[in-house]
């Protein structure tokens, strides 16, 4: 007695080659639909995206048209914020201690400004002495490259070459003569910056505190405002960290820079050291500017070329030991910052806001870098292994 399956009945049952054929149709037919769309022509979504990226370019080129018109006021007061984040672990350990918020800013902004103050004066002498002497150092200086330049057949250059034109002696004269108008002219703004700098950041380390919690409350979920205590939390202490460990790491080499300059040779040597010291913390443009000053300086200083590039190249070589071994083994991977993104930066914000712009390039790199590490941090996912 043959049984049939209720299942079975009205269903003939397709052969496995007709199962496969259909598959093949369906999956041609997705694919074509996904062509379509791919190909199919831009329509409003496209003019809508264009569209935000227009208001946000927009946005870019007025927000930095107002900071290049304002910079007589924002830089003395992004640079106090800048030195009020850096010493914001200091402040929080003489708060601990029970220090008062007023005298914490006092006292932090005094030493601020003494510590400002003996470097312009011990600055003072050396570059009134440039100022008096600098035509004299100008002509022994050409004096002394030009029989090297002049044995380099392949660069052309000959006595002539500094009689007449651009680079003859009194060319060279006259452009440092229009350089220290230069500076005159811009005094009178940079002790009105000055006042507004030390005025700023008086204020704002008396308030630190209360301008941090009015940012936090100012964010209306408890998520936010978690987000927004770790990112101020980050930024002092990357700040903090960073350029204390800077400090002492190129306090380093300016000492080694005052024994180059009084083991080869070079009059006033702590100077050397001081002037190493600073120009430490402005990245490439720094260490470019001091080698190129040791080496004149060698030059003056002996007769032979080779001898008297010894200070620069051994300054040189250290700073690089420095700041590509030493440097990146105290700070670690997580603070380092892509080299071509700082260089960036610097002549960024040197175009935006000159010297001191370059001077605050890597800490306002620093802050960008640390609030997207906070708001986008890279989740690594974890693979699933089969059992």
């Amino acid at each position: 007695m043959a049984i049939i399956s209720a299942r079975g009945i009205g269903r003939p049952k397709k052969h496995p080659v007709e199962i496969a054929g259909a598959a093949r149709k369906d999956a041609a037919l997705n694919a074509e639909d996904l062509d379509l769309s791919e190909h199919h022509p831009l329509g409003r979504e496209a003019l809508d995206v264009a569209m935000a990226w227009a208001v946000i370019g927009i946005f870019a080129i007025a927000f930095f048209a107002i900071l290049h018109y304002m910079s007589l006021i924002l830089i003395p007061v992004t640079l106090a914020v800048v030195v009020g984040l850096i010493l914001g672990l200091v402040a929080d350990r003489l708060g601990q201690a029970g220090v008062p918020r007023f005298g914490i800013a006092l006292v932090l902004s005094t030493l601020v400004f003494a510590v400002l103050f003996l470097l312009i004066n011990s600055l003072a002498q050396p570059v009134a002495t440039l100022v008096r002497e600098g035509p004299s150092f100008i002509e022994r200086t050409v004096s002394r490259i030009v029989p090297f330049l002049e044995s380099q057949q392949w660069l052309h250059i000959s006595p002539a070459t500094f009689e007449t034109g651009p680079m003859s002696m009194q060319s060279l004269i006259e452009n440092s003569s229009n350089i220290l108008g230069v500076v005159t002219a811009n005094l009178t703004p940079a002790i009105v910056q000055g006042l507004i700098f030390f005025a700023a950041l008086l204020l704002f380390l008396y308030g630190r505190l209360r301008l941090r919690r009015t940012i936090i409350l100012a964010f209306p979920t408890r998520r936010q405002r978690l987000v927004a205590i770790r990112v101020l939390n980050a930024i002092d202490q990357v700040l903090g960290y960073y350029f204390a460990t800077a400090s002492v790491l190129y306090l380093g080499l300016g000492v080694s820079m005052t024994l180059i300059a009084y083991f080869g040779g070079l009059a006033m040597p702590v100077l050397w050291g001081l002037f190493a010291f600073l120009s430490s913390f402005i990245p490439f443009l720094g260490i470019t500017l001091m080698t190129i000053s040791v080496a004149i300086a060698g030059i003056l200083t002996h007769d032979a070329l080779i001898i008297g590039l010894i200070p620069a190249v051994i300054f040189f070589g250290l700073h690089l030991v420095m700041e590509n071994l030493i440097f990146p083994a105290i700070m670690g991977r997580q603070w380092e910052i892509n080299p071509f993104i700082v260089f960036l930066a610097i002549l960024f914000w040197t175009w935006m806001w000159g010297a001191v712009g370059a001077m605050l390039a890597l800490p306002l790199s620093l802050i960008m870098m640390t609030v997207l590490a906070e708001l986008f941090p890279e989740r690594k996912a974890t693979p699933h292994l089969p059992g």
